[in-house]
């Protein structure tokens, strides 16, 4: 593979593992807004109008920034009636066809999020609730992760293709 292609997958497989890290200790920040809420409620008899959305948010973020290092790790969901039997080479083959699809996918759901983040921004949208918290953040944060997968994908293509080739990425 050209250096360029190597260094791309080593960069974006570097930032996704730092962002996916990161953002599994978002589950404990979801975790302590859970409780936060809950011992309110036990106390005082009274829940917090913003938890539930805030909740809501921080596990969005942690999907979202975390579906990039998922990939990068294969703890995807696979179908595997014939996968596992396969060997390295084939694997990589078929996941080279496949992973059109998945392209396809990511690059048309990343213009929808960009599109919706930019109205978010436009019209400063904010949720229908009590609370009426702006969306920008969220919108945001979710236009990344998609373009974090999307990268990702790229460079699961490229280390698939070195694989077939003969020749991995390491």
């Amino acid at each position: 593979m050209p250096r360029f292609i190597v260094a791309y997958v080593r960069y974006v497989e570097a930032f996704n593992r730092a962002v996916g890290k990161f953002a599994m200790y978002l589950i404990l920040l979801l975790l302590g807004i859970l409780l936060y809420a809950a011992f309110s409620k036990a106390s005082t008899d009274i829940s917090p109008i913003w938890t539930v959305e805030m909740a809501q948010f921080t596990l969005t973020a942690y999907f979202m920034l975390g579906g990039a290092y998922a990939l990068q790790n294969n703890a995807l969901v696979r179908m595997d009636l014939f996968y596992s039997h396969w060997k390295p080479r084939t694997r990589a083959i078929v996941d080279c066809i496949t992973i059109i699809g998945l392209l396809i996918y990511l690059a048309i759901l990343l213009y929808g999020a960009v599109i919706s983040t930019h109205y978010t921004f436009e019209i400063g949208q904010r949720r229908p609730s009590a609370w009426q918290p702006y969306l920008w953040p969220i919108r945001t944060i979710m236009s990344i992760g998609v373009l974090m997968m999307l990268l990702q994908a790229i460079a699961t293509f490229f280390k698939d293709l070195a694989i077939a080739r003969g020749k991995p990425i390491e």
